[in-house]
């Protein structure tokens, strides 16, 4: 019978990747058998793996985290592309961001391990709202907000109108409902701007707050109760 490392065991059920099985094991999180193990232990099919005492292959728990991407990190689950999200973060478990956050801009993305909810959360036609606060090349203008608060031509099609708010001579806040490739970026470059600086400060009901740079939260369970009622409650909108 063939026998296979403990880490390699754990990382073939798609459960996590070898270097975050090692950490689960450090953290005397795994048994085998019903026993501590250590690393480098090898296992057969025959033995029951067990994280956190639940077997491998049983249902996960479900996941959903609030992280503060930094600038430079990519929101990709590839991990061949350099400075990926995921092993950035390093979570124990399988997750995957829900949408995107260009690489040149910092803020709140939210992660999960439940597939059911991230399509209910991006449908752009469920007017989902999404806040940024943004920082510009030069001065801002009247006709500049009032413009970026209009339908907005890029990307062969226009944009859902926004509500826009200048904070000081140079930085304004804008909350979209929809996620266009680099939107805000060509919306402004649209009206003769230049993006200087990019933050996402909430997703629907879920705020940045004071979390760190490049540091994770769970979402609390408040959190999480109002934002599955808003996706159950959600009705499409005409724009």
């Amino acid at each position: 019978m063939e026998e296979k490392r403990i880490n390699k065991a754990i990382s073939d059920t798609g459960y996590c990747s070898r270097r975050a099985a090692d950490k689960l094991i450090e953290e005397n999180r795994v048994t085998v058998n019903d026993k501590p193990v250590e690393l480098g232990q090898k296992v057969t099919e025959k033995d029951i793996i067990k994280v956190d005492g639940k077997k491998l292959g049983e249902e996960p728990d479900p996941v959903y985290i609030a992280f503060n991407k930094p600038v430079g990190i990519e929101c990709t689950t590839n991990r061949k592309v350099k400075d990926n999200i995921i092993d950035f973060i390093n979570y124990p478990e399988r997750i995957f961001p829900i949408g995107r956050l260009d690489k040149d801009s910092e803020g709140l993305i939210l992660l999960t391990n439940n597939g059911n909810i991230v399509n209910k959360i991006l449908r752009a036609n469920y007017g989902h709202e999404k806040e940024y606060i943004v920082q510009v090349n030069k001065e801002l203008t009247a006709d500049f907000i009032k413009g970026m608060s209009s339908r907005v031509p890029i990307l062969d099609t226009v944009t859902n109108k926004s509500k826009v708010t200048q904070i000081n001579r140079d930085t304004f806040k804008i909350i979209l409902t929809q996620g266009l490739n680099r939107q805000i970026r060509r919306m402004t470059e649209y009206f003769g701007y230049k993006v200087v600086n990019l933050q996402r400060i909430r997703v629907m009901n879920i705020n940045l707050g004071s979390l760190p740079v490049g540091v994770y939260r769970d979402l609390s369970p408040l959190e999480l109760k109002v934002l599955k009622e808003t996706i159950k409650n959600t009705k499409k909108i005409s724009n």
